[in-house]
């Protein structure tokens, strides 16, 4: 048989503190209405003062190995677009914290998209033999990007993370990831963007703090893109699969608001009651969305051993991608 990666466990951790709709309507300029209609969120979870984006990876971390049963790993790969610090890296503290000593640890920067490019990039270390196991995490405070006056992305996002743990095994096995597909295009790059920061305000003679540091999205514009991308990575991985759309059980999306899920599930001809949707109770946690619906799903027993499973995403670069596999018997930590 062919060697694959297997995954074997799976947790997912958001913070204890809720904010509900009401809670932002009396600070901003909208109502409970207003955003379910739009964006079908009830509430997120946010970060206490003080908690960083490497607590929220390592909780989750833990879990997804005691999930899987092993407390160990040969690389740790965490997809985030909120770091601890610009420099370094967020995964390296994060195998740390969790006791992974002499570890190689990596982040990976693909906003909504993280966590498909960290799993391929795992994947393919465990089928090049360059890892026996890996745990791949996608963690995010994005309430430290958001402008608190711009209703239009505060009532959006949330906080949390989710993991999985990759063991080498084979291709016929559940849980084998069967396919990944990966897309990128640079041009749209100002469609989802925190411009104030990074090197290119910095490099004009701009201070940290005088360019714009919060996130900013043209809504409309990443609607059709989100739509079309995950809509054609997704019939092309499919294809690789060998799998027709009427054979794919669950469609676990980037939970990036339901309208966006629901018309991705139209565009494949998915009946939309396959379609996994928790972003209701966490709103979107970009690059831990997938791993905590997946989570999620677990629990309710939405996701059940056997399922053929269809993940897509959409995110900031712009960067896209799908991936195939068959879920495994296993409990979420």
């Amino acid at each position: 048989m062919t060697r694959a990666a297997v995954l074997s466990g799976l947790g997912g951790f958001v913070p204890p503190r809720v904010v509900t709709n009401d809670e932002l309507a009396r600070r901003l300029d909208t109502s409970d209405t207003w955003i379910r209609t739009r964006t079908g969120i009830a509430q997120r979870h946010v970060i206490a003062p003080g908690t960083t984006t490497s607590d929220l990876a390592a909780e989750a971390g833990r879990r997804a190995l005691k999930s899987s049963g092993t407390d160990d790993v040969d690389l740790v790969v965490v997809a985030t677009t909120t770091p601890d610090r610009i420099c370094p890296a967020t995964a390296p503290t994060v195998a740390t914290r969790m006791g992974l000593v002499d570890v190689p640890a990596f982040d990976v920067a693909a906003v909504c998209s993280g966590f498909l490019y960290a799993l391929h990039t795992a994947a393919a270390a465990v089928v090049a033999q360059l890892a026996d196991s890996v745990l791949v995490i996608g963690a995010e405070s994005f309430s430290t990007l958001l402008d608190p006056e711009d209703r239009t992305t505060s009532v959006i996002f949330g906080d949390g993370a989710g993991a999985v743990v990759l063991r080498a095994g084979e291709s016929d096995e559940p849980g084998a990831v069967r396919d990944v597909r990966l897309g990128s295009d640079g041009s749209l790059a100002d469609l989802i963007t925190v411009r104030g920061g990074g090197a290119e305000h910095r490099s004009h003679g701009l201070s940290a703090g005088n360019g714009d540091p919060y996130f900013r999205m043209r809504g409309k514009e990443v609607f059709r893109s989100a739509v079309q991308r995950m809509s054609e990575s997704s019939r092309s991985v499919l294809a690789r699969t060998g799998w027709e759309v009427s054979d794919v059980d669950r469609l676990v999306a980037h939970q990036a608001n339901t309208r966006i899920i629901q018309a991705v599930a139209e565009q494949l001809g998915l009946p939309p009651e396959r379609a996994l949707v928790n972003i209701d109770r966490v709103g979107n946690t970009s690059a831990a969305s997938i791993p905590l619906a997946l989570a999620d799903g677990t629990v309710d027993g939405a996701l059940r051993p056997g399922h053929r499973v269809l993940l897509t995403a959409f995110g900031g670069g712009a960067t896209w991608g799908a991936a195939t596999l068959v879920w495994p018997d296993l409990t979420a930590g």
